[in-house]
């Protein structure tokens, strides 16, 4: 069974259009999750990101694994590392993704848990 996890936050307002060629443009991560032993622990199924005003909602979907080994296995990815160091300049409020403290707080302040999945085959 699948988990879906959100993030929101704000960026800079007039810096909308840039924001969403930015993710737009934005490479992909690696979908298989694995653990310290290259073993397979579970998958990325889905991403989106929603934007209104200036305000970023990112819901990812995933299963077999728990956010922590979702949020490490994000962290050494190329492509996500580099998005977010480029969307950095553009937040209202700046974060430092440099530590895992700092990283752990940024998702403290900005997660969203998902309160109801509804499928129409469900």
């Amino acid at each position: 069974m699948s988990q879906f996890w959100g993030l929101m936050w704000n960026v800079k307002p007039g810096t909308e259009q840039i924001v969403e060629e930015l993710f737009r443009t934005s490479g992909r991560p690696e979908h298989d999750i694995r653990g310290a032993d290259g073993s397979l622990k579970g998958r990325l199924l889905h991403t989106m990101v929603f934007l209104r005003a200036n305000t970023i909602v990112r819901i990812i979907e995933f299963e077999g694994c728990e956010l922590p080994d979702v949020a490490l296995h994000m962290r050494r990815q190329p492509a996500i590392v580099n998005l977010e160091r480029e969307l950095d300049q553009y937040l209202e409020v700046p974060r430092d993704m440099s530590t895992p403290e700092g990283a752990q707080k940024f998702f403290r302040e900005c997660s969203m848990r998902c309160i109801l999945d509804r499928r129409h085959d469900g």
